[in-house]
């Protein structure tokens, strides 16, 4: 006889970061690691409640083995078990780990005040998260290309089709730790008019999937600066580079904004522009805008607004 499936948490907080939404809990005991069935039938945006995923919070002690990154915890508390609309794990999402932590915040699970930092669990193993007033900023770790130094230097390493455009585009393969691919567009209209209720088509196709980001670069911009310690002196300035993105998920479909997207978006957009390039970028998306820096030792760090908009008690 097959198992009862979980049982259902009584409470649910709705939020969103630049628009990519979310379904959080809090589950102290570990009662309910929920089936992909019952995942996909909360997300669902006509039958459930409708999110582009889900975010279990754990105790480090009640985290599952298998579900950890290999490692320690590092001094985390809690662990962010991130789950994409269909059930499926998924390795971090930028966008939600943000998210995760205006909750645990909310739910006075932790002490973070401006400016500090706390240390999150994940699949890509702990991230740290630095509190900016009521943003956050995030150290999503080592970036990689599995094409290698020659896909790097070449600027692609797989081609793509999708619908909205006659041809294939070549696409660069990014992993944080999120596998992307990366595609560049000529024109706002081309961007605008894609069709991306469809998977887009990769070659060869990746084994375990990949979201797909497409992007027009908009070029650099300078910002001025006023510090703290001198608000009346002449403000500095630094250069930004700007892009724009539409983001297909695999297993969600289009979403508004994907964080770890837009960080592979920046740094393709980078590698592509070559020395020089500015290491800072606005990603604008469909929801909003995000911050990616470039660190050092092949960090990136993302930033961006997190909101929890509404609490839900199921029936």
């Amino acid at each position: 006889m097959a198992a009862d499936p979980p049982a259902l948490p009584r409470t649910l907080i709705k939020g969103h970061g630049t628009g990519n939404d979310f379904l959080l809990w809090a589950d102290p005991d570990s009662a309910h690691d929920l089936t992909d069935a019952q995942v996909a039938s909360l997300t669902d945006r006509h039958t459930g409640l409708g999110a582009d995923g889900v975010i279990r919070a754990v105790p480090i002690a009640q985290a599952p083995e298998q579900h950890m990154a290999a490692g320690s915890a590092a001094g985390a508390q809690w662990f962010m078990d991130y789950r994409n609309a269909d059930g499926s794990l998924a390795e971090m999402c930028g966008n939600g780990i943000r998210v995760f932590t205006a909750f645990l915040r909310r739910e006075e699970l932790i002490d973070l005040p401006d400016g500090g930092t706390i240390p999150v669990a994940t699949r890509a193993g702990v991230l740290q998260v630095r509190r900016e007033g009521e943003d956050y900023a995030v150290d999503m770790g080592v970036w990689s290309a599995p094409g290698g130094p020659e896909a790097l230097s070449e600027g692609f390493d797989v081609s793509v089709v999708v619908h909205g455009l006659s041809e294939q585009r070549p696409g660069l393969r990014l992993e944080l730790p999120n596998p992307h691919t990366v595609v560049a567009v000529e024109a706002p209209e081309e961007l605008d008019e894609l069709d991306l209720t469809h998977a887009p088509g990769v070659d060869p196709a990746p084994e375990h999937g990949t979201n797909v980001e497409f992007v027009m670069p908009l070029g650099e911009r300078e910002i001025e600066e006023y510090h703290a310690a001198a608000p009346d002196g002449p403000p500095t300035t630094r250069r930004i580079g700007v892009v724009r993105m539409r983001v297909h998920e695999r297993g969600v479909g289009e979403t508004l904004s994907c964080g770890t997207g837009a960080c592979a978006a920046a740094l393709a957009v980078r590698t592509w522009f070559g020395a020089g390039a500015p290491d800072e970028w606005q990603v604008l998306v469909p929801g909003g805008a995000l911050r990616v820096r470039m660190l050092a030792e092949q960090h990136v760090e993302l930033a961006g607004p997190a909101e929890l908009v509404g609490q839900i008690s199921l029936l």
